[in-house]
């Protein structure tokens, strides 16, 4: 194997390599947006439902985060076969990151101040309206640079996906190198990519974050 740098090789797998991001980018936004709306569903279950039904969800959520990511997507690739592995891994990774969405949305909803609910009871707002109206906007607010946080996360765990079959980035580039022999260049460039794609998204998360502390 030459581990001497090659131009030549870097653009011949460039094109393999953004065909390969395409894929980690529809599993981040895909798997963002369900790990969004069903963290925020969790998080206003586990606050009003009745203790029957808070519990199990609470263990269910416990167990997800304490198993690790790659046992959740082999489970669900070997259980589901009828499903394609882009299509398991984009759920499992909703699914595992709303456990952790949920939590924040727990500490959004609870940075609420205790006068806005009373406020909202002494208009006699339906329980729906206030959160609609009155909980929800500001907790959501509140959240939204940890949200951003857990989406590049979940961006840089996509190569997980390589253990179901999905060829993302970083397995395209393994699989570039195992044909040609040459991994210095596809490895760096991957790595390039995911820099150059989470760190713009990093600062505007902190410009965001010291925006809403105003």
């Amino acid at each position: 194997m030459n581990v001497d740098w090659s131009w030549e090789r870097a653009w011949d797998c460039l094109p393999i390599l953004l065909e390969g991001f395409k894929i980690t980018l529809i599993a981040t936004v895909l798997g963002f947006l369900i790990a969004a709306v069903l963290g925020l569903a969790i998080a206003v279950v586990r606050r009003i439902a009745p203790t029957f039904v808070t519990v199990p969800v609470r263990m269910i959520c416990e167990f997800i985060r304490l198993t690790p990511l790659v046992v959740q997507l082999l489970f669900a690739y070997y259980l589901l076969p009828q499903f394609s592995a882009l299509q398991i891994g984009i759920v499992v990774l909703g699914i595992h990151y709303s456990t952790y969405m949920a939590e924040v949305y727990r500490a959004g909803i609870d940075s609420v101040p205790r006068g806005q609910w009373e406020a909202a009871h002494a208009l006699s707002l339906p329980t729906g309206r206030t959160w609609r109206a009155v909980v929800l906007p500001q907790a959501i607010r509140n959240t939204t640079p940890a949200l951003g946080n857990y989406a590049i996360s979940m961006f840089k765990d996509t190569p997980f996906l390589f253990a179901i079959t999905v060829v993302e980035m970083v397995t395209a580039a393994q699989q570039y190198g195992a044909r040609t022999f040459q991994y210095l260049e596809p490895i760096t460039i991957a790595g390039v990519i995911f820099l150059i794609a989470s760190y713009p998204t990093s600062i505007l998360i902190r410009k965001l974050e010291k925006s809403l502390a105003y």
